[in-house]
């Protein structure tokens, strides 16, 4: 998941793929008709996030691709772009800013889909704490979880005139919502498809039934105009040059395209996919994750993974002039090579389009989810 931390040692040169001693790729679907082998590095643990991915192996898409695709999960440990900077999988998931650190560090990958076109971050309080944008962050404990997810948080309240480092006091928040829902923390950072909606899965003492909308102030990010670029799918750069890796990419996105659009249209079935797999959390919490997740791809007016330049650009400069507390931006100079690229998902596009897939949801209608306790 974006929560993947980023250890200083995942931040030194890398082994990358694509050496001398790296054998080609094998074209996909090679002779005799068998699959070629695929290896998918996910962010975070098992959960709609990557409800696309999932689909796509169980109803066959990667398949019919030519591709065995295996999704190796993530966890807390887990750098998606370092285990695929040193040869240990295909692709990878990952959010762009971290992505774009490890490359500066000499990570040799390439953003070839930008799945999530729209940023998915929050900062959340209690609705009577009279707190309703960045500003009113001053003098108040602002919780984040740190490891690179903070960034939008900062350039919110540098953008309001605050400084991270001096006008508040930042707490080390864990990947839950429970210091906000004890009061120990004034404002909390969430994901709109997974901790938000744990604030409304917990039981309110007070009235003994569940947080409704009511109850909470949401800083979203994206209207704040601090958002940044987040699940993209990354290819390693010096493989590319590969024709072989360049067809499978494309294949690879095919499949991506067919998964996501399937989970658009059937958000109950890929729900259900998703708990199958042994998702942590319960039903109601991932049909509401589905939904969500899909706000942030659909509609798509230039298509499905097309990395829009103006906010690749404002991520960049993001990246580069917001400081966190310690005086650190994400990037010290601007990406150098191959950052991204949209020619392999355009390839990927008109192929989608081919067998009758809408890339651009423009028709998408977000459902209402109705969340229970715990999210069971």
């Amino acid at each position: 998941m974006r929560k993947s931390r980023i250890f200083l040692a995942s931040l030194l040169v890398l082994a990358a793929c694509g050496t001398a001693d790296t054998p080609t790729t094998p074209a996909p679907g090679g002779s005799g008709g068998a699959l070629a082998p695929v290896k998918l590095q996910l962010q975070w643990f098992y959960q709609a996030q990557f409800a696309g991915y999932i689909a796509a192996v169980d109803q066959g898409f990667y398949k019919e691709q030519g591709l065995d695709v295996q999704l190796l999960e993530g966890g807390v440990d887990i750098v998606p772009q370092t285990v695929l900077a040193q040869g240990k999988a295909d692709y990878a998931v990952a959010w762009v800013p971290k992505a774009l650190a490890s490359r500066e560090q000499g990570a040799g990958i390439t953003d070839v889909g930008q799945i999530f076109a729209r940023s998915g971050t929050y900062q959340v309080a209690w609705k009577d704490s009279g707190i309703t944008s960045a500003a009113d962050f001053k003098g108040k404990k602002i919780g984040n979880w740190g490891f690179g997810n903070e960034f939008e948080l900062f350039a919110g309240m540098t953008k309001a005139g605050l400084d991270p480092g001096k006008d508040v006091t930042l707490v080390q928040q864990q990947f839950d919502m429970q210091a906000l829902l004890k009061k120990e923390i004034d404002a909390a950072q969430a994901m709109s498809y997974n901790e938000y909606a744990q604030l409304l899965e917990a039981t309110n003492p007070a009235t003994k039934k569940l947080y409704t909308a009511d109850d909470f102030q949401i800083i979203d990010w994206k209207e704040a105009g601090t958002s940044m670029l987040q699940d993209a799918v990354w290819a390693n750069t010096e493989k590319l040059n590969d024709p072989a890796y360049q067809q499978q990419t494309v294949k690879f996105l095919v499949g991506t395209i067919k998964g996501w659009a399937f989970c658009r249209d059937n958000a109950e079935k890929c729900r259900d996919l998703v708990v199958a797999k042994g998702s942590k959390l319960g039903k109601s919490h991932q049909l509401w994750q589905m939904n969500e997740t899909s706000k942030l791809i659909w509609p798509s007016p230039a298509g499905i993974g097309t990395i829009d330049e103006a906010v690749w650009k404002q991520t960049v400069d993001i990246s580069l002039n917001t400081k966190n507390q310690t005086g650190d931006s994400v990037l010290t100079k601007q990406p150098e090579g191959l950052a991204y690229t949209n020619d392999y998902i355009k390839q990927a596009q008109d192929q989608a389009k081919a067998a009758g897939i809408d890339i651009n949801g423009t028709a998408f209608q977000p459902q209402t989810v109705t969340l229970t306790a715990g999210g069971a």
